[in-house]
């Protein structure tokens, strides 16, 4: 039975997608302890990478930050995955996203924010968290977006 913060997913008109299997040698989520670190999580959509290319090029950042959302959700489906119910959430302790930027596109802080957000949406005052944004080169799979969450949770 999906708990609150799956409720508040449904609300929000999202639902909590399959955890996207590896791309190569490692897990999409584990946990020490009391926190959840999840793998860089792109924004794959029913197995497929919704869109490939440079944000500020190929990509608008109205459309990047849609895409970092998408890869929020994926980081909560991996935190599932470890932790068994979303609602061990004790707090969103760190997001780190990564843009694939364009030489000139200096707006990386904007794109991520659609992970923040959807974060704060579904979590509250748990969903509060520190923050890195980061412009790159390329992402795997030309990706524009990769988004990496750690959790602590709460012992149950």
């Amino acid at each position: 039975m999906a708990g609150a913060v799956e409720a508040k997913l449904a609300e929000l008109g999202l639902a909590l997608p399959d955890v996207v299997p590896p791309l190569a040698s490692y897990q999409p989520a584990v946990q020490s302890g009391v926190y959840v670190y999840t793998s860089g999580q792109l924004p794959i959509v029913d197995g497929k990478l919704a869109v490939t290319g440079k944000v500020g090029a190929e990509v608008t950042p109205d459309e990047a930050k849609e895409l970092a959302k998408t890869c929020a959700l994926n980081a909560l489906a991996a935190v599932k995955s470890v932790a068994g119910d979303l609602d061990r959430i004790a707090r969103v302790v760190k997001v780190v996203g990564f843009v694939a930027s364009a030489s000139d596109f200096t707006g990386q802080p904007g794109v991520v924010n659609g992970a923040s957000e959807l974060l704060g949406a579904v979590l509250g005052d748990k969903g509060v968290h520190a923050r890195s944004a980061v412009g790159v080169a390329v992402l795997p799979l030309d990706a524009p977006v990769e988004v990496e969450v750690q959790v602590e949770l709460v012992d149950a």
